[in-house]
């Protein structure tokens, strides 16, 4: 229950941000700050050590924002050349190299083009030198070259071991997904400098040495559980059907053969709900909130949520809390909905607030706080 519009509108009279807003949720009360405007389309948030975040902009720009929540004026130079976008493509996912503190890696994804048109998923690394990104170097191009604009995938997470999980998605070519001499429909688990782990699950035959999962439609949400260091993934679903899943090694989660969706012509996709060898998620949504942005919570600011799943959704314009035991979600609280639009990226903040980007033309970084 919120304290509601009439609070925000006298905000605004009083000349405040309507971000001050306060929300109680079932488990919790949180302020729902505002601490910059004016990105574009922003993608992705990392936050460095130093305290400043890093933002993506899916035209092709890598912004700066102070601690203070200051946007800098200036994008970070030095990105490569051959991000394009167009579609659902342009410059997507940012990660920091587990070392970061030491070796300044920046890790970037993003839609890459040739001059013929065809487009495919790209990770690069660079080392954050002030305002500028220095000895940029490709770590993966994924064989998952298409003229489409969409389905990139893209996510970025690093394990505890150091390992790089990729998503690849489906680039809107279903059967591409079961082939395992693709990189479509994917989660890729690469070595710090793209190479391929000894053991990954085919890397001594049957497919792409590279793939570590398939069968996975698009996935833009994925993050590792404080607890188990598993990698957990979520992705789009057609008419319904987006999920969520714990990616394991040498595991088929079954797009398009299985889906809990169906087309958007509202006719049937593949073979029904499930098919011996291939993995059931853990939460599925019907219709579809279309997901996108993933995080744990880890913090102390709010103990009633500590070790609850939180998801962005871009078309219900919402944050899912997902309260788990195990691998079993047992409630499912939506925040929110309808308040700042479509929230794109979801980030436990290293001060234990929750950070929020909304993937508007005039898209916003966005925290909850607790109520003092």
């Amino acid at each position: 229950m919120r304290l509601g519009f009439v609070v925000a509108a006298l905000m605004v009279a009083l000349g405040t941000s309507a971000a001050a807003e306060v929300i109680r949720s079932s488990q919790a009360t949180f302020r729902l700050e505002q601490l910059t405007g004016g990105l574009e389309r922003p993608w992705a948030l990392a936050f460095l050590p130093d305290g400043r975040m890093l933002v993506t902009e899916r035209p092709g720009r890598l912004r700066l924002i102070e601690a203070d929540g200051t946007l800098v004026a200036e994008p970070v130079a030095g990105l490569p050349g051959d991000i394009v976008a167009r579609g659902q493509g342009g410059l997507l996912d940012v990660a920091l190299a587990p070392d970061v503190e030491t070796s300044g890696l920046v890790y970037l994804s993003y839609s890459a083009g040739t001059p013929d048109g065809s487009m495919t998923t790209q990770v690069v690394r660079g080392r954050l030198d002030g305002a500028t990104l220095a000895d940029v170097e490709t770590v993966f191009t994924a064989d998952a070259w298409s003229s489409g604009g969409r389905h990139f995938g893209s996510r970025l997470v690093f394990d505890a071991a150091g390992h790089l999980y990729v998503t690849v998605g489906d680039r809107g070519d279903r059967p591409r997904a079961q082939d395992l001499d693709d990189h479509v429909g994917v989660v890729l688990r690469l070595t710090a400098d793209g190479g391929v782990p000894d053991d990954n699950p085919l890397v001594d035959g049957g497919g792409r040495a590279e793939l570590f999962s398939w069968g996975n439609r698009n996935a833009q949400g994925m993050a590792v559980h404080p607890e188990t260091g598993e990698v957990w993934a979520h992705e789009h679903g057609p008419r319904g059907g987006d999920e969520v899943n714990v990616i394991r090694a040498g595991t088929n989660y079954g797009w398009p053969v299985i889906t809990h969706g169906i087309g958007y012509s509202y006719l049937p996709i593949g073979e029904g709900t499930h098919k011996e060898g291939m993995a059931q998620p853990v939460h599925f949504w019907d219709p579809s909130i279309a997901p996108s942005g993933m995080a744990f919570y880890t913090g102390d600011a709010f103990p009633e949520w500590r070790g609850d799943l939180f998801v962005g959704a871009l078309r219900s314009r919402l944050l899912a809390r997902l309260e788990l035991d195990g691998e079993r979600v047992v409630e499912e609280e939506r925040l929110l909905e309808g308040e700042i639009g479509r929230i794109r990226d979801v980030r436990t903040g290293p001060d234990g607030l929750l950070y929020l980007l909304t993937d508007e033309t005039d898209g916003g970084l966005w925290r909850l706080a607790p109520v003092d």
